[in-house]
């Protein structure tokens, strides 16, 4: 980290840790659809074989990757990262919810099925207040 780029990695540091919030309560929520169905989960190591291989949580993934993608930002060591660091993480934010990209229609549709979770509601406010504070 340098002193340059001391404020675009914060703020996409506080942006990442919302957005693991995030996906955690969509998680818990994907959870229990999948438990209401097909009974308990009994542990937590079935519900990561559950997230790595059931259809029922292919809905997730797109954020997932997004997520994995800006922690590997966030940790090299050797990136000084910019302005266009946080335009990409709004760009890529902005593509999972748009309607007009079809690639992420299985998100969508989780999405909407998940946001009238109170946790969801919470946690989502939270990211996009962030995201929505934030210039490049």
């Amino acid at each position: 980290m340098t002193a340059s780029d001391a404020p675009f990695r914060n703020k996409l540091d506080a942006l990442a840790k919302a957005l693991k919030a995030y996906h955690k309560a969509l998680l818990h929520f994907a959870r229990g659809e999948y438990e209401f169905l097909h009974g308990p989960v009994k542990n937590e190591f079935e519900l990561y074989s559950l997230v790595m291989n059931n259809p029922d949580f292919q809905w997730l993934r797109p954020l997932s990757g997004l997520m994995a993608t800006l922690d590997d930002v966030l940790d090299s060591k050797n990136t000084t990262l910019t302005g266009r660091n946080v335009e990409d993480v709004k760009g890529a934010l902005g593509l999972l919810y748009s309607d007009t990209d079809p690639r992420f229609a299985d998100f969508r549709a989780g999405y909407a099925r998940a946001k009238s979770d109170p946790a969801v509601r919470e946690t989502e406010a939270k990211w996009r207040e962030l995201l929505n504070s934030m210039e490049a």
